[in-house]
């Protein structure tokens, strides 16, 4: 047994206990880690390398590709044709080429081409006739009423210019949740990292004491039962060291799925990148929490998003509204012939003009549609509204816990300055030998308690305020990340 603890000491002293692996079996990185490693140093990992976050931007790309492809009304249009009768009385052809141009101002659409007919002299009614050099036109479509100020094609653009917007909440949305998932894997690191220090430092307390009894049992100054007692303690401090190092070994591997390297490639941080303590949290008051509320309703994703939706729907209404117009069309056209005069009627240029109009007397399309909208927009009225409260609940709440877990951190500071002053008065008591092995193991595990209950808490309010920082989309804008010190 004796054999045992000094190889459990010598270990100890190498760092085998403490340190982030076994052998060869833990994985590493050659990638050089901030010591101490900084919350910050996560953030800037996530918001730079987690893949993630990076398959969300990308679906800014997607919109972008959406909405190129809804600008393809507005591409320019050119046909060409050639046709005829290469046999029978009439015997000609006909060459024509053309273009159509969109424009988007009030629906209309402007044309043009040039004709040319070759062959036998035609009758007067054929239409595609032409002078000897042919013939060019150029002319106007629009709608007045229906399909005017808006219509399908327009209204698909204007939804894929909203649905560009749309895809900054998403990933907005996206970063807020990740940021907040590195930061609890990150506190959870550290507070693990802390407590597996704590706990390898109790260990060498019963390690170093163990020489001192060996030599008073040998001395006959001591009953065996107290080294006993000791080497039993020795054993179970390092099962609960083992156990310690499990824990912060997990959390390793966690936070390396969002801290990584140049090249994207997970980090396993090791024990020597924990810091010591906690940073002192920021003083948070309800005059602040206020402003964050107010100013959240402007920053969260979710109500940015809702809002656009609401525009996407608004926009469904003005084109349902116009669908139930009567459809009222007009178009002109000028026609030129030139060349050799075949056709005494078409020496000069002639210009052509018309309307039409046309209304479906139901319009069941058009009213089912916007009674469906009207439908859909209350919905969003709704769901907007219920949004709003349940982001004032969740900034309201993490206060609540930000503000109780820092009340609470005040008295486990307290709670480990007495701890340790027991424990030093039980220790000048026991080299005194006016107290006993029990009480200063008890005096021992009190502190060792009161330091856990310190990290935890700790760590607690740095969890309420990534919990806060979330809940006001504080990461969002350029406000301050919150760090961990090397002190306290």
């Amino acid at each position: 047994m004796i054999l045992r603890i000094l190889l459990v000491a010598t270990l100890l002293s190498t760092g085998w206990f403490t340190g982030p692996a076994r052998g060869q079996t833990f994985p590493s990185s050659p990638f050089p880690v901030p010591t101490p490693l900084r919350l910050e140093d996560v953030v800037d990992s996530i918001l730079s390398q987690y893949p993630p976050l990076l398959a969300a931007q990308i679906e800014q790309d997607v919109a972008n590709g959406r909405l190129r492809s809804a600008q393809g009304i507005f591409d320019f249009n050119a046909f060409s044709k050639v046709f005829g009768a290469p046999a029978g009385y009439y015997q000609y052809g006909t060459a024509d080429v053309g273009f159509e141009q969109f424009t988007g101002i009030w629906g209309s659409t402007i044309f043009g081409g040039y004709r040319y007919t070759g062959g036998d002299t035609l009758p007067y009614y054929y239409n595609n006739r032409t002078e000897g050099d042919g013939e060019v036109r150029f002319g106007l479509d629009f709608p007045i009423l229906k399909d005017g100020s808006i219509d399908k094609r327009r209204a698909a653009l204007f939804k894929a210019r909203l649905d560009q917007k749309l895809a900054q909440p998403l990933i907005d949305r996206q970063r807020l949740d990740f940021v907040r998932a590195g930061s609890m894997a990150y506190l959870n690191w550290a507070a693990n990292g802390q407590k597996l220090t704590i706990s390898s430092n109790l260990l060498r307390l019963a390690l170093n004491r163990n020489t001192g009894l060996t030599n008073q049992f040998e001395a006959g100054l001591l009953p065996r039962i107290v080294l006993t007692d000791n080497q039993r303690l020795v054993v179970s401090r390092e099962l609960a060291l083992v156990q310690a190092r499990r824990r912060f070994e997990a959390a390793s591997l966690t936070l390396s799925l969002f801290y990584r390297d140049g090249n994207g490639a997970p980090i396993v941080a090791p024990i020597d990148s924990v810091p010591p303590a906690f940073l002192t949290p920021p003083e948070l008051d309800e005059a602040s929490v206020g402003i964050a509320s107010h100013r959240a309703m402007d920053l969260r994703p979710e109500l940015r998003r809702l809002q656009i939706n609401r525009q996407k729907l608004e926009v469904d209404v003005r084109l349902a509204r116009n669908q139930m117009l009567p459809s009222l069309n007009a178009g002109a056209m000028v026609i030129n012939d030139f060349g050799k005069q075949i056709y005494f009627d078409l020496v000069d240029p002639q210009v052509k003009a018309g309307l039409e109009f046309k209304i479906p007397l139901q319009r069941r399309e058009a009213r089912g549609r916007l009674d469906e909208l009207a439908g859909q927009l209350g919905q969003l009225t709704n769901d907007q509204r219920f949004a709003q409260d349940r982001i004032r609940n969740e900034i309201w709440d993490a206060f609540s816990a930000y503000r109780a877990a820092s009340d609470q951190i005040r008295q486990t500071h307290l709670n480990v300055t007495l701890a340790q002053e027991l424990l030093s008065a039980e220790a000048s008591r026991f080299e005194l030998g006016i107290s006993d092995l029990l009480a200063l193991q008890i005096r021992e595990q009190a502190a060792f308690d009161a330091r856990t209950l310190d990290v935890d808490a700790a760590a607690d309010v740095l969890r309420a305020l990534a919990d806060y920082r979330a809940a006001t989309a504080s990461d969002l804008t350029n406000a301050s990340k919150p760090s961990v010190s090397d002190s306290k």
